[in-house]
Parts: C-alpha cells; sequence; structure tokens
C-alpha cells in the first residue's frame, strides 16, 4: 500500500522508496531527497498541516 510523502502530497511505494525518514517512532516516505529535507527541517509544521506541493 503506497504512503504518501507529507511534504509534497504524492504516493511513494515503501518498498522502493529511496528517501525515508523516522521521526518520533515513525517511518515517513519521500519522492525526492529534496522532500526529505525539507520534512527534516520542521517535521511537526507537515504533519500539523499536511502536504503543501513540491518545495522550490
Amino acid at each position: 500500500m503506497p504512503e504518501v510523502d507529507p511534504v509534497c502530497g504524492m504516493h511513494v511505494d515503501p518498498a522502493t522508496a529511496k528517501y525515508k525518514t523516522l521521526y518520533k517512532g515513525k517511518m515517513y516516505y519521500f519522492c525526492s531527497h529534496m522532500c526529505k529535507v525539507e520534512f527534516e527541517k520542521n517535521p511537526d509544521y507537515y504533519l500539523t498541516h499536511g502536504p503543501k506541493g513540491m518545495p522550490h
């Protein structure tokens, strides 16, 4: 079952995801390195407000 990238909202297959991070005991998956880096700057923002589209 695909996961949703918390930064941009794209669907990501956990089995093939290259970018992931563990935060507060939960694994999050990302479509790109840029989304992963953006999430790691302020994870609580994305978990509270939801995906905002691709970071610039």
